[in-house]
């Protein structure tokens, strides 16, 4: 295929010659390329199209479109930021500036760094309290599990529950799929290496070192959680 870079400039100036700024962003751009990486590209127009979210091959490469107008794309950091996972403030904040008519690429990347940099809002008491009892609820289950088909699901949820948690205490911004493993390797990478290496032993059985693990993301937290929870 050919030169990513190259390639999303040609697929913008083919699909939107009024772009007034364009990104290209993702593992594309990094040494964690691989034969599967596609083009992830955020592109700002004043009008229709925007907004339009799309995917498509071009030239052989997937193409993840992300098309919005200026209104948009601040619609979307906030909202992206309330749920503290932002892709699109990751995407121009660490992304290639592929067009930037009339400085609106250049403004937008200020402040996506800027706001990527400041991190996600901090947990509420009740939002910690919340985490914390879920996963007392899920290391519980997991220590009364038999049955393996079971327990493959709950040391799944129990990998996610914990990094998620471990992220928000630390401030860090979270992530889905192979994104969440990326954030928690960046923020904690011993902690990283101790939850997915203990995760592997538990869905085979030995669940001692993988339940020691979510017990120190719990104390982090505020320790486990359980009798006297309530919801009021």
């Amino acid at each position: 295929m050919d030169d990513p870079v190259l390639t999303a400039r040609e697929l913008v100036r083919d699909r939107f010659p009024a772009a007034r700024a364009a990104f290209l962003a993702g593992s594309v751009l990094t040494d964690r390329r691989t034969p599967t990486s596609d083009l992830d590209i955020v592109v700002l127009l004043d009008g229709p199209p925007a907004p339009n979210r799309e995917n498509l091959l071009y030239r052989g490469w997937p193409v993840e479109l992300f098309v919005q107008t200026e209104a948009v794309w601040h619609s979307f950091a906030d909202q992206e930021t309330a749920k503290r996972n932002s892709p699109l403030l990751a995407m121009c904040s660490e992304g290639m500036l592929l067009v930037d008519a009339n400085g609106l690429g250049a403004s937008l990347q200020a402040e996506a760094r800027e706001r990527w940099a400041a991190g996600p809002p901090p947990l509420s008491d009740r939002e910690r309290d919340y985490q914390r009892y879920i996963l007392t609820d899920l290391l519980d289950d997991l220590r009364g599990c038999a049955d393996p088909a079971e327990r493959v699901h709950v040391v799944s949820h129990m990998l996610q529950r914990a990094s998620e948690l471990a992220l928000l205490v630390g401030g860090h911004w979270l992530g889905g799929g192979k994104w969440l493993s990326r954030r928690l390797a960046a923020a904690d990478p011993r902690l990283h290496r101790a939850l997915t290496e203990a995760a592997a032993q538990a869905i085979a059985g030995h669940t001692s070192a993988f339940a020691a693990a979510v017990a120190e993301v719990l104390d982090e937290a505020g320790g486990p959680l359980w009798d006297g929870y309530a919801i009021r």
